[in-house]
């Protein structure tokens, strides 16, 4: 298999997350073999070793950003991790080439259920609008190939007291990162 790097944006996965947390614990059972970069416990401060960031990327074949997505967008420490890292003449540019050819997958959860990410919703955008107009533009600048999303919703931390509702969301986040699984083998 190709080398995977997969790079969790949770900005406190140990203590503030259910769905995401199961996934990467789920993934490092399926793809031991993948690189994960866990922000929130290397960087809780939003500080990056830049050059060590960028020298996983450049050994990366396919890259997973897995996050929960919070306020219609990618968590404040995966965007600044973006924003420090993926920079000018490393990524893009006339001399930027490190991540050109690469495979991009976003991983990503909600809370809200899935169908309130339509048109017809309570959100009244698709999932697509919000999440793959960020995305699109990153991928294409960078020469990345984005592929599909893999996405479930209705994971929402918040209901974690109701009875039944751990156990759920650790059930669909498995079959998530199953998911996840399949389309970084493919």
């Amino acid at each position: 298999m190709k080398n995977v790097l997969i790079v969790s944006g949770h900005t406190d996965l140990k203590n503030d997350s259910v769905a995401n947390k199961t996934i990467i614990n789920e993934l490092k059972r399926l793809l031991p073999e993948a690189e994960y970069d866990i922000l929130s416990d290397l960087y809780p401060d939003y500080r990056f070793n830049v050059k060590a960031e960028q020298e996983k990327l450049v050994k990366a074949d396919i890259i997973v950003w897995q996050f929960p997505v919070f306020w219609y967008s990618m968590p404040s420490l995966l965007r600044k991790w973006i924003e420090d890292v993926v920079v000018h003449g490393f990524a893009y540019g006339s001399t930027g080439t490190a991540l050109k050819g690469k495979r991009l997958i976003a991983s990503f959860t909600t809370g809200a259920p899935a169908e309130m990410y339509t048109k017809e919703g309570f959100v009244g955008y698709t999932i697509e609008d919000i999440i793959g107009s960020q995305l699109r533009p990153t991928a294409n600048l960078c020469g990345m190939q984005l592929a599909d999303f893999v996405y479930t919703g209705g994971v929402s931390y918040a209901s974690r007291n109701e009875t039944g509702a751990i156990a759920d969301m650790e059930a669909r986040s498995k079959e998530h990162a199953q998911r996840l699984f399949e389309a970084i083998k493919s």
